[in-house]
């Protein structure tokens, strides 16, 4: 490990990991330390849904982070393929959104936006989808809906990063930060290693908060627990991502459907699954795809996502210190708004000017209210 890297980033998600393989490609040294071991909280336990996008149309700088994510993907998979042999299991298999209620201002997001989408007649969703059952107003096929393995796409950034020169350290809690004046000097693990730099990058996803507060900046990340399950059937039953507003069936290619996912902020830090969300998320899935009454549940997990006051991440440098940025708060979508995310924070910490405007992502800015977002977080 370098005595002084460029830069060190403290939070081994899909964050913190595409901002080191970005880094590194580009001859910047980084060391990344993780609490854990990277690539095994809440980016591994989601879903990984990709959404379409078109950054041109996009109305908001959340929309265009996701939208620039979305078209960078399928160039970031191959290029992690091409250089550390791995699959993340990226693929275009389209989706169905399914509204109850209150169908009609999301479809116009997506037409301002540019992207394709066709109503789906209770005909054509036989035809597409057979085994489904909507019983629902309105739903949408968007064929642009993608997917990626999570596990898969964080052992292909980890491989990567290793490739490319970033030493990565396991098992490194951070717990407090040595400064002079206003520049930071190393941040000080658990057991009292020094891990020295000259750029620091929290993105410790729902842990950001114990790291921020003692630099002065309390931003309201919080744990939010989603628990998820997965079914293993004996055939092929839905091919497309399906989305009943927060809950969602995503296929795999291998047969089997993942079901998530529980939103839980009362249960701060505990991981556990529980008997209800489980029962909650079986329920859902039983409803939607009446085949997987027969199919085994083959295993049930959780994550903790890192929520904000208003549902959007905190990108950029830290009020009051020369060298400390901060990129977390992603809740629900870490994994696709991952791309963008570290394209900005990869040229911040080089002193190179966003290709986004990132104001409404400032870490301190005030809480604003929520506003309607063509898809789920």
């Amino acid at each position: 490990m370098p005595s002084h890297p460029d830069v060190l980033i403290v939070g081994g998600g899909v964050i913190g990991l595409t901002t080191a393989y970005y880094l590194a490609r580009d001859g910047v040294s980084v060391t990344l330390v993780d609490r854990s071991a990277p690539g095994t909280e809440a980016s591994w336990a989601g879903a990984g849904i990709i959404p379409p996008g078109n950054p041109s149309g996009a109305a908001t700088p959340y929309d265009r982070l996701r939208a620039t994510s979305s078209q960078a993907f399928p160039s970031l998979a191959q290029e992690l393929r091409e250089r550390t042999g791995i699959d993340n299991g990226y693929r275009r298999c389209g989706g169905i959104e399914v509204f109850e209620s209150g169908a009609e201002a999301i479809p116009r997001l997506w037409q301002a936006e540019g992207i394709e989408f066709q109503p789906l007649t209770d005909e054509a969703a036989r035809t597409h989808e057979p085994s489904l059952r909507l019983p629902v107003s309105s739903a949408f096929h968007l064929p642009g809906m993608a997917q990626v393995r999570n596990p898969w796409h964080l052992r292909a950034l980890i491989a990567a990063c290793q490739a490319a020169g970033v030493h990565v350290r396991a098992d490194a809690p951070i717990v407090r930060w040595r400064n002079r004046g206003t520049a930071i000097q190393s941040a000080i693990a658990e057991d009292g290693t020094e891990y020295p730099a000259g750029q620091f990058l929290v993105a410790a996803g729902a842990w950001s908060e114990r790291l921020l507060a003692p630099l002065g900046l309390r931003p309201g990340v919080h744990p939010v627990r989603g628990q998820m399950m997965l079914f293993r059937c004996s055939q092929s039953l839905v091919g497309r991502v399906v989305g009943f507003g927060k809950r969602y069936l995503v296929p795999r290619e291998d047969g089997r459907i993942l079901a998530g996912s529980t939103e839980e902020p009362e249960a701060g830090f505990e991981k556990q699954t529980t008997e209800a969300g489980v029962g909650q998320l079986q329920q859902f899935a039983i409803g939607v795809l009446p085949a997987l009454a027969d199919a085994t549940i083959e295993k049930t997990w959780a994550g903790l996502r890192p929520g904000t006051p208003d549902g959007l991440p905190f990108l950029g440098r830290l009020p009051a210190w020369d060298n400390a940025f901060v990129a977390t708060g992603h809740y629900r979508a870490g994994i696709q708004l991952s791309p963008a995310t570290a394209q900005i924070m990869a040229g911040l910490l080089c002193g190179r000017p966003p290709f986004m405007p990132v104001d409404a992502f400032r870490p301190d800015r005030p809480p604003t209210p929520a506003t309607p977002v063509p898809f789920r977080s």
